[in-house]
């Protein structure tokens, strides 16, 4: 073992006692056992911590100057819990910081649901930007009197993992319904009752299929009009069932599609799921809100990973009692290639221009026949990222995304739980220095979030307050951040994820939600102000379907707030793009622009990764209606999914990061030849800045010219 793969714990099994390990909060001890049940699974010895108050109380070490900077680390740790009522509880492994000029920072390393019956292992890696004068690792999580055992810690250089390669799919029968006697043809032939409901066949449901579907599906006659009525349901998860386990293929994106009604007993809308069971694990195809008597169309998508024994697709999600309708469920993989050559059309309508450079000259004779060379620097198409203040402390990081993206968002740091996580105590220094280097280099930033309406994410002392003191504190709020920053951050999500949450609008009415819009504008004017939500384009979610958001948008608007844009958090798994689209039109009938505000996918395989981030990008970039995308983090360890980065903790650039940078290019125009009669050159181009050189028999002239959107030729007049 080489010395830099040393293990950065001193004493990591014990051996030595508890030299170098202390309590945090709290005394440890040694032990070779508890109760004469509780022994070491790994050599003599265990520590135990005794007295915990606090649930941040723990055992400790610290590893200052054993840990480099923009070095990966692992850490392999086994855990239990005991105590009285002790049966399972959260331990987590975390790094406290603190820097030369005295800032802390916690660093949340992972996680585990322990239990008192057997040692479960704890596994992650973290990673330093910067040279902290101190770092504590500890154990921490269950609540107090419940003490955390700790059989050994090890901390070591994170081994690379070895390259996913590409998956090799044989013969993926694109757009081919695996759905048996779909139709219906057949009676219930194919299909069984999960419960003890019943199914029969009835007549008078659509015979045309579900829109989103249209495109991706290949050829297929009518529906039947024939649908699976279920009676007799007690259960919520009672429904329509087949098996499908041998006909899905790994790696492969598949469709869901299907039209869903309810019937009598309905006490308003109900919610329609189609549910997959993967070796028992749920796995969300697609959900609607269904009323009675209505079809609704449902879409979904899902994909396998790993291997399944046994996998299930049922038809769930209205109350007992309520009949569920079910017609023409289609699942088929999808063919994302097809779609991007559809996608090529609408990209080079919305996205290009026509250009007309006219040469002027005192001597127009040597004008004709000079070479011309075009070369785009820039797409004018927003395309940024998520950064947190520890990032800029990683020169690695900082020119990745100085050089590939345009915008940028902040993680936490303009969040109110961070700017004021205790009533009067401000933190404004790190937005502050984010800005900064965002004006320095030249990038435009979005202002996320003034407020966050889901209860479980507002501050402790927020949620404390009373009517009154809730009010001013959120006309405070208003007050010193618009003020503070005026002019400085283009957009700001005014109050995050109103779909999913009610906090604000629970305290102090509806109306304070359209109010928080209406005080925002007034005190920054210029600022763009968004609402935000996740699952809107995915059929994932039935609270926050396209309809329900661009009534939700439509509501506001009636209420007075200065509604400025749509945010689509995009937070999204095995990506279609017929669905995405579908919500982004009919989101777009309210007439805002729309921004993918934190755009991510994850698979553990890079290739696949790449190739849903293609779809989203692609998407988007195609939409009229879509004025920008901000990806919610690119580089590893330092983003709020797992196997979604784009860049591995060291800097190595993965295949999804190779896409990204490849579409760039892409989207970046190229034009040479002769100038021509009339003294002009024509080229066709992205929206852009554009570096224009033109070589005559005597000399060579370079010029800049910004190509912007317009319904007609761009005329560019160049005196040479």
């Amino acid at each position: 073992m080489s010395a830099g793969d040393e293990d950065v714990i001193l004493n990591p099994r014990f051996e030595d006692g508890l030299n170098n390990w202390a309590g945090r909060g709290c005394k440890i001890a040694l032990r070779d056992s508890i109760d004469g049940r509780i022994v070491p699974q790994s050599g003599k010895y265990f520590a135990t911590t005794i007295g915990r108050t606090q649930s941040w109380n723990g055992i400790q070490q610290e590893v200052t100057g054993r840990v480099q900077r923009k070095r990966a680390y692992e850490v392999d740790a086994l855990v239990r819990i005991y105590g009285k009522n002790a049966t399972t509880s959260t331990v987590q492994v975390t790094l406290y910081v603190q820097l030369p000029d005295l800032r802390e920072q916690y660093i949340s390393i992972a996680n585990v649901q322990a239990t008192d019956k057997d040692w479960v292992q704890l596994r992650g890696k973290f990673l330093m930007n910067n040279s902290p004068s101190k770092i504590i690792i500890y154990f921490e999580g269950p609540p107090a009197g419940i003490e955390i055992l700790l059989n050994y810690c090890v901390v070591k250089h994170a081994a690379k993992p070895p390259p996913s390669p590409p998956p090799i799919i044989e013969d993926p029968e694109f757009g081919v319904n695996i759905i048996a006697n779909s139709n219906l043809d057949d009676g219930t032939n194919g299909w069984f009752p999960l419960g003890n409901c019943k199914l029969s066949v009835q007549t008078g449901s659509p015979h045309v299929l579900p829109p989103m579907a249209r495109g991706s599906l290949g050829p297929h006659e009518p529906l039947s009009g024939r649908y699976i009525l279920v009676t007799g349901r007690t259960q919520t998860w009672m429904g329509p069932a087949q098996i499908i386990t041998d006909k899905l293929k790994l790696y492969l994106t598949y469709q869901v599609s299907a039209w869903v009604s309810v019937g009598a007993g309905a006490f308003g809308p109900q919610i329609v799921n189609v549910a997959l069971s993967v070796d028992g694990q749920w796995v969300n195809g697609g959900q609607v809100e269904a009323s009675d008597a209505e079809w609704h169309e449902i879409g979904g998508s899902f994909r396998l990973e790993k291997q399944p024994s046994r996998v299930m697709v049922y038809i769930q999600g209205p109350y007992q009692g309520v009949n569920l309708m079910v017609a023409g469920l289609q699942i088929f993989p999808v063919d994302r290639c097809a779609r991007f050559r559809c996608l090529d059309v609408q990209i080079d309508m919305i996205r290009k221009r026509d250009v007309i450079l006219k040469f002027t000259a005192s001597e127009l004779s040597g004008l004709l026949g000079a070479i011309v060379l075009v070369k785009q620097r820039d797409n004018s198409f927003p395309i940024g990222s998520c950064i947190s203040r520890t990032n800029l402390d990683n020169e690695d990081f900082v020119d990745f995304f100085v050089k590939h993206f345009n915008w940028a968002v902040f993680g936490n740091e303009l969040k109110w739980y961070w700017t004021e996580p205790r009533q009067g105590n401000f933190n404004y220094r790190d937005a502050d220095e984010m800005l900064a280097f965002c004006d320095k280099n030249g990038k435009q930033t979005r202002g996320h979030c003034i407020f966050w309406e889901v209860e479980g994410l507002v501050q402790p002392w927020v949620r404390a307050l009373n009517q009154n003191d809730l009010m001013k504190a959120v006309e405070n709020r208003l007050t010193g951040l618009l003020t503070r920053y005026k002019g400085r951050f283009k957009h700001y999500d005014v109050n995050n994820e109103m779909l999913h949450g009610s906090f604000y609008q629970d305290k102090l009415g509806k109306g304070i939600r359209a109010s928080m819009f209406t005080t925002a504008h007034q005190l920054d004017p210029s600022a763009q102000l968004f609402v935000n939500d996740y699952h809107v384009e995915d059929g994932g979610d039935a609270k926050s379907s396209p309809e329900k958001y661009a009534q939700h948008v439509i509501d506001l608007q009636k209420q007075g707030a200065p509604v400025g844009g749509i945010g689509i958090q995009g937070h999204i798994d095995s990506p279609v793009g017929s669905i995405v689209c579908s919500a982004l039109d009919k989101l777009a009938t309210v007439g805002l622009p729309i921004w993918f505000t934190e755009l991510d996918v994850s698979s553990n395989n890079e290739y696949v990764r790449a190739d849903d981030l293609e779809v989203m990008l692609r998407e988007a970039f195609a939409h009229p209606a879509v004025e920008g995308v901000m990806l919610w983090g690119f580089w590893e360890l330092f983003m709020s999914r797992e196997n979604a980065h784009l860049v591995d903790a060291e800097g190595e650039v993965n295949e999804a990061g190779k896409r990204l940078l490849d579409l760039k290019k892409e989207w970046l125009s190229r034009a040479h030849g002769l100038v021509e009669e009339e003294c002009e050159f024509r080229f066709r181009g992205f929206h852009g800045t554009y570096d224009v050189e033109i070589i005559t028999a005597c000399k060579k002239v370079c010029k800049t010219i910004v190509v912007d959107e317009g319904d007609g030729p761009l005329e560019v007049s160049i005196d040479l």
